[in-house]
């Protein structure tokens, strides 16, 4: 079962067997193919429920109109939003000036990207939030566990070992609170996101990152000729993992590659791969970059709810950290 938002501020459990007029051959069935709470069935489109459980549409519209009456998913006042807000967490980063940028940290119920060039700290920063989502509230943690999932081969235990240390933590039992995957290709990583609406409630994760979300598509779907295929399959992915992080109320973070415009004359060349699917998914979308010495700098591009602006952090033996403290 998962924690629900009542749109009210409080917080409740219901699980597919509490929806009014769902008989027990149906929750098994849903229960099976990963949909364990109200949530992951409002959040689904029939036709993919139809699929993955072999139920009638039919039926299962009326499943997901129950659910919505019974999760009470209606109109709200912008007061009662306000309140549904304030239930949402955040992570650290280990910088206070990124955390600031931020709004207070990486966001759950959203997706939160982080793209720029070789180098710019985009991996660094999926090592850091795995083992800070670890820490108690007080500092800035959900006290939860971490999945990672990793297209490029760039997951290293030795940064997860020093960063722990950083902080006081154990390595070892922080790295048993990291569950990791590499994905060999985009459908076995679209496979592994499928699984994960089980695993996630199962595991008490609250932090998924995908480094980087868009490598084996665009390796995949070369060419002009491939665009179309490639942005339809990226756009159902990126949905994907939208409704992971909303049904579960959890934190996604994903790493974004870049390259170069050769139609820019003036300013900065580079650009995020994934063209505008990319662009209007992502709740926080941060442009890192390479600054003198372990420097980075972090720019908000786009995100509704936070102010555009900079902030300066370096990467340390110990993983991120404030550049004064240097």
């Amino acid at each position: 079962m998962s924690r629900e938002s009542t749109g009210k501020g409080e917080v409740r459990v219901l699980s597919i067997r509490d929806i009014p007029g769902v008989n027990p051959a149906i929750a098994d069935k849903l229960e099976a193919a990963g949909y364990s709470s109200a949530w992951t069935v409002v959040v689904a489109r029939v036709d993919e429920l139809a699929e993955k459980t072999g139920i009638p549409p039919t039926a299962l519209q009326k499943v997901i109109e129950n659910a919505r009456r019974a999760l009470g998913i209606t109109f709200k006042t912008a007061r009662e939003v306000k309140l549904e807000r304030l239930n949402i967490k955040k992570i650290t980063t280990g910088s206070k000036s990124l955390d600031d940028l931020l709004g207070g940290g990486i966001e759950t119920k959203t997706i939160t990207e982080f793209y720029g060039e070789y180098g710019s700290g985009k991996t660094q920063i999926c090592h850091q939030l795995s083992v800070n989502v670890q820490l108690p509230p007080e500092r800035g943690g959900l006290s939860g566990k971490a999945v990672y999932v990793d297209t490029e081969g760039t997951f290293r235990w030795e940064r997860i070992e020093a960063m722990a240390r950083g902080l006081g933590l154990e390595p070892d039992q922080v790295m048993d609170n990291i569950f990791y995957m590499r994905a060999y290709n985009s459908d076995h990583q679209v496979s592994i996101i499928d699984d994960l609406f089980t695993f996630v409630p199962k595991n008490d994760v609250r932090l998924v990152v995908v480094d980087s979300v868009t490598s084996h598509f665009r390796a995949e779907f070369p060419g002009r000729e491939h665009l179309a295929e490639r942005q339809q399959k990226l756009n159902a992915h990126l949905h994907q993992l939208m409704r992971l992080a909303e049904a579960f109320n959890i934190a996604v973070v994903v790493t974004n590659q870049v390259m170069a415009r050769p139609d820019v004359f003036y300013g900065d060349p580079t650009t995020a791969v994934g063209g505008h699917v990319l662009a209007h998914t992502p709740g926080v979308r941060v442009q890192l970059r390479r600054s003198k010495g372990n420097k980075r700098i972090a720019r908000v591009v786009d995100a509704p709810h936070l102010p555009e602006g900079e902030a300066v952090f370096v990467i340390t033996e110990e993983g991120i950290r404030d550049s004064e403290e240097m």
